[in-house]
């Protein structure tokens, strides 16, 4: 069993993380962490306060690896302002996908305590809302920002609580309706 001192926040966190996308937020206890982690719980505390301060952060390491999905994104994406939102929302939604435990921690929870830092989440959406504005006009860009925003988010939440049901491609309705949403806001005068 390794020594308390030689667990560090970030590797608490990290194995919190990869413990609530296997088995849920739910079933994350600090016993089942110190266990995965070879330590006894009490020396996590040297490091985290309480369940509530370490599912925080691993709130803020699931947004930075939101951010850092879009980046990766915006990076690879070249086009149209609209094509380049198009490639970023398509990676907000395989990143959701890709990891629906934490994603679904992160941007669910009502309690105040456990959400992202406001700071951070801006620093995730701006990029969005730069092409937005070049998509919208920079009247409406916080409005066409918070519209995609919404169907991105609103889309993936269906998704994965199984409530799109009624048969067809998923991804393929997905990327109509993103489509359809630029489109419109093309058309805005």
């Amino acid at each position: 069993m390794p020594y308390p001192s030689q667990v560090n926040r970030d590797d608490i966190i990290a194995q919190a993380w990869q413990l609530i996308e296997a088995d849920g937020a739910d079933n994350l206890s600090l016993n089942k962490l110190a266990a995965a982690l070879g330590v006894k719980a009490p020396s996590l505390y040297r490091h985290v306060a309480n369940k509530a301060a370490l599912l925080q952060a691993v709130n803020e390491n699931t947004s930075l690896r939101l951010i850092e999905a879009l980046q990766t994104a915006a990076a690879q994406t070249s086009g149209s302002p609209s094509e380049q939102v198009a490639a970023l929302l398509h990676a907000y939604r395989h990143f959701a996908h890709e990891h629906p435990h934490s994603y679904l921690l992160a941007f669910t929870n009502t309690d105040e305590a456990l959400r992202p830092d406001a700071a951070l989440l801006e620093q995730m959406v701006l990029p969005i809302q730069t092409l937005m504005t070049a998509v919208s006009g920079p009247e409406q860009s916080l409005a066409a920002l918070r519209g995609a925003m919404a169907l991105v988010h609103g889309f993936v939440l269906l998704e994965l609580h199984g409530q799109l049901r009624r048969g067809g491609d998923l991804a393929v309705d997905f990327a109509t309706a993103v489509q359809a949403y630029l489109r419109g806001w093309e058309a805005v005068p």
